[in-house]
Parts: structure tokens; C-alpha cells; sequence
């Protein structure tokens, strides 16, 4: 499955708080993520929230963007990615 780096722009923030709330609109992205084959791994969010960068697996950039749309997320760019860490030398 290719693994992809979502990169999106909140002008306001991003409104995700670690409470009930916020683990209820995570769920929702699971859930419409998984109609589509995508799988949210993480995700990085800048100190200012307003940028946040997600490892997402799925099949197709286009079915990154659909979930994204359903799950009312913006989308600045998609861009295919694979793993590089400082031991593949070795």
C-alpha cells in the first residue's frame, strides 16, 4: 500500500483538543477513512497548529482527497513518500 504525507493548512488552528470531543472527530475520520481504504498513521502538528503534516496509507491520492472532503479537511498537498532512516546502510 503507498504511504503518503498529507500536508494541510488551518488558518485558525486546528480545533482537535484531547478530550471527548476530540476523540470523537478522530473516530469519524477512522471510520470514513477506512470506506475508502486510507489509514491515518500520524500525524505532525506545528506549535502554532495552524500546519499539521499526516502519514496517511492508501490506495490512490484521489481517495486520500475524497476521505479528506468527506471528513472536512483541508488538503494543500499530497505528496508519495517511503521510509529513510540513518541505519539503511547497514
Amino acid at each position: 500500500m503507498p504511504r503518503y504525507m498529507i500536508e494541510r493548512t488551518f488558518p485558525d488552528g486546528l480545533g482537535l483538543t484531547p478530550n471527548q470531543q476530540g476523540n470523537q472527530a478522530a473516530t469519524s475520520v477512522i471510520a470514513n477513512n477506512a470506506q475508502q481504504g486510507v489509514t491515518w498513521v500520524h500525524s505532525y502538528v506545528t506549535p502554532d497548529k495552524k500546519h499539521t503534516f499526516c502519514v496517511y496509507d492508501g490506495p490512490s491520492p484521489e481517495a486520500i482527497r475524497k476521505v479528506a472532503e468527506r471528513n472536512g479537511l483541508p488538503v494543500d498537498r499530497i505528496t508519495e513518500v517511503r521510509v529513510l532512516d540513518p541505519y539503511f546502510h547497514m
